[in-house]
């Protein structure tokens, strides 16, 4: 019918002598009435009928949400799952609010495997479809995992408007930054280096964006609109999403786990408020009775008469500690290696050789000759992975130290 309009207008009013022509006719007549409810036709005589100038987006996208939505019913009839598809909700790119659930289905959004689709049930009650993923963020999701997704930050960047003010006719040489920075001794522990070395990996991310170009090892070239450029780039950031795994286990593991979960952490600091009386929000809550009930049996905790539960003191480190001993001595056995758990206040070194998800969070392989150590991972190691690593273990996190000549901490 739209190829057929004569500047959008369709004239029905002359029913056609032949039968098959008629049976067209009445088709029509019935679709441009759907179309009409729908406000994507309008009748003006009858028979004569416009076609809104939106029609076929409209029902392109109308399709695509179709589909959306029985991706999304197929992802939670694949674990048992019945939710109103009311409270669906289809987000393009981030949320605007973070979205805390556990992952029904991950997915290919297109052929060329650049980003990803996420299904979320969400502890608000509702089931949310995230599109436009980088996969590195979902890597160590699991279907059944807990994540957070939100939108990625976007802050100001004092780094892009010293780069602009150091810069000479257009030119930034690292070798003058470095001489400044040692001439005003402003920078923080004296890591001269370090800081400008940080500047120069702020303008590599910008080259692969095509905002700066590096000429050689001491030379980059910066244009004149630079830190509007650079704005605008990590704006752009920002409607990518920003996801954190919370556990990289289902809630049935979480409840029998010798590890600090995150049915603990929002156990010990009380956060239920967010929870959604139905949907997962209601399928935490029981977990966290279950988990309740499994801490005093271990003798983790004591209920008193008045229904309040009392929890022994460091309950998360102790049970990281306990887990980690576990596990350590567990994979002991089949490294050959001798296991030996870090302290705090320790300093750790040796080679980086991957890690391990465990119900307390992701952990480093740290190896010697004859030993091995188990430290809480973060995302700067990465890049570390089968070189010499040194940290300093403190309060559950380690300060990597990275970078032997320059001893950048991290």
């Amino acid at each position: 019918m739209a190829g057929e309009a004569d500047g959008r207008f369709l004239d029905l009013r002359h029913e056609p002598g032949e039968p098959k022509r008629q049976f067209e006719r009445t088709l029509r007549l019935r679709r441009l009435s759907k179309l009409g409810r729908m406000g994507l036709a309008t009748e003006h005589a009858p028979g004569v009928w416009e076609l809104n100038e939106r029609l076929e987006p409209t029902l392109r996208e109308l399709g695509e949400r179709g589909d959306i939505i029985r991706n999304m019913q197929r992802s939670l009839a694949a674990d048992g799952i019945e939710r109103d598809p009311m409270t669906f909700r289809i987000h393009e790119g981030a949320p605007a609010m973070p979205v805390t659930g556990r992952v029904l289905d991950k997915y290919l959004a297109n052929e060329l495997g650049d980003n990803l689709t996420v299904v979320v049930d969400g502890i608000d009650g509702r089931t949310h479809h995230i599109t436009n993923i980088d996969p590195m963020q979902l890597e160590d999701a699991r279907i059944g995992s807990v994540i957070e997704i939100g939108r990625a930050e976007a802050t100001a960047r004092p780094s892009d408007r010293t780069i602009a003010a150091i810069a000479e006719d257009g030119i930034y040489r690292p070798s003058r930054h470095l001489e400044q920075a040692k001439f005003e001794g402003r920078v923080p522990g004296g890591d001269y280096e370090g800081h400008v070395d940080a500047h120069v990996r702020r303008l590599e991310a910008l080259r692969r964006a095509g905002i700066a170009e590096r000429i050689d090892a001491d030379q980059w070239r910066i244009p004149e609109d630079f830190e509007s450029r650079a704005a605008a780039y990590d704006a752009g950031r920002t409607r990518q999403a920003s996801v954190r795994v919370l556990s990289a286990f289902d809630l049935e593991k979480q409840i029998g786990a010798d590890g600090a979960t995150w049915l603990d952490r929002r156990m010990i600091h009380g956060k239920t408020a967010d929870f959604a009386p139905t949907g997962f929000g209601q399928q935490v809550r029981e977990a966290m009775d279950r988990r309740r009930e499994h801490h005093i049996a271990q003798g983790d905790a004591t209920g008193s008469r008045d229904g309040r539960i009392f929890y022994r003191r460091s309950l998360l480190a102790t049970l990281r500690e306990r887990e980690v001993a576990r596990v350590g001595a567990e994979m002991a056995e089949g490294k050959a290696l001798l296991f030996r758990t870090a302290t705090d206040g320790e300093t750790i070194s040796g080679k980086f050789t991957g890690t391990r998800q465990l119900s307390s969070g992701k952990f480093a392989i740290v190896e010697k000759s004859h030993e091995f150590t188990l430290v809480p991972w973060r995302p700067v190691i990465d890049r570390e992975l089968g070189r010499e690593v040194a940290g300093i273990v403190q309060g559950g996190s380690v300060s990597w130290q990275l970078g032997r000549q320059r001893g950048l901490g991290l």
